[in-house]
């Protein structure tokens, strides 16, 4: 199996997610793709079953940012200061989404430790709530109001959401690693009252936390893609350092 490696800078949004539908339509039986990526400008991305009515297009238009809609499912994301990843796996790998799920997010945490000690606190979600029930309250909306089975989090506190989609050969897998908390302005671009909105921000706030409010530090991007990669490296295949491309 060739690992290939894109390492892109800061894109528009939808360039970030063509490249990730072409990579998952056109993705080899023998090739996994593995993508880190940006966003210029900021963008708001929404699943893929939910409507641009959730969002005011024109105050983000009027702030300069961009919208897209995912061709993954989950809810609305605010893509700012965070690294996204995304990998294409092919059904010829033998692994189902649950187990895909699964190894990219321990791969992630071993990436996260490697780029940091502190991060020996990460753990898995191990619980898998009814996301029929979520999306009918207002807070359903919001992707990271919420943490689903295998996504990861720091002392309860949810710091990447990700999501799935099944192609015709291959399965892609792509997610959010808050890097600091301007994902938190989210709510000011929510199609909602604003009293639904202060109570988004309070739910935001008690329920994510990002890379830069744990270390305190600046975060260098691409020591943090490195650290990232190693993590995938270890976690699918001892010999993918040398197969990565």
């Amino acid at each position: 199996m060739i690992w290939r490696y894109v390492n892109h800078n800061s894109l528009p949004a939808k360039f970030n997610m063509d490249f990730d539908v072409k990579a998952a339509q056109n993705c080899g039986e023998k090739e996994i793709w593995l993508r880190f990526y940006r966003w210029r400008p900021y963008a708001v991305s929404l699943g893929a079953n939910q409507s641009p009515r959730d969002l005011l297009l024109e105050r983000l238009q009027k702030d300069g940012m961009d919208w897209v809609v995912r061709p993954t499912g989950g809810r609305a994301i605010l893509h700012a200061e965070e690294l996204t990843y995304s990998v294409v796996i092919p059904h010829s790998f033998g692994m189902k989404g649950d187990e895909i799920y699964n190894r990219v997010s321990r791969a992630l945490v071993l990436g996260l430790r490697l780029f940091n000690p502190v991060f020996e606190k990460l753990e898995l979600e191990n619980y898998q709530p009814d996301f029929r029930k979520l999306l009918s309250k207002p807070s359903g909306v919001v992707c990271f109001n919420s943490t689903a089975r295998h996504e990861v989090k720091f002392e309860g506190k949810k710091i990447i959401g990700s999501a799935q989609r099944i192609f015709k050969n291959a399965v892609l897998q792509h997610g959010s690693i808050l890097v600091g908390s301007y994902h938190l302005n989210l709510v000011k671009y929510l199609n909602v009252s604003e009293n639904v909105k202060e109570n988004l921000l309070k739910e935001m706030k008690a329920k994510t936390t990002d890379i830069k409010e744990i270390t305190g530090d600046e975060v260098d991007y691409e020591k943090l893609k490195e650290s990232l990669l190693y993590g995938f490296r270890k976690v699918f295949a001892s010999d993918v350092a040398r197969q990565v491309v």
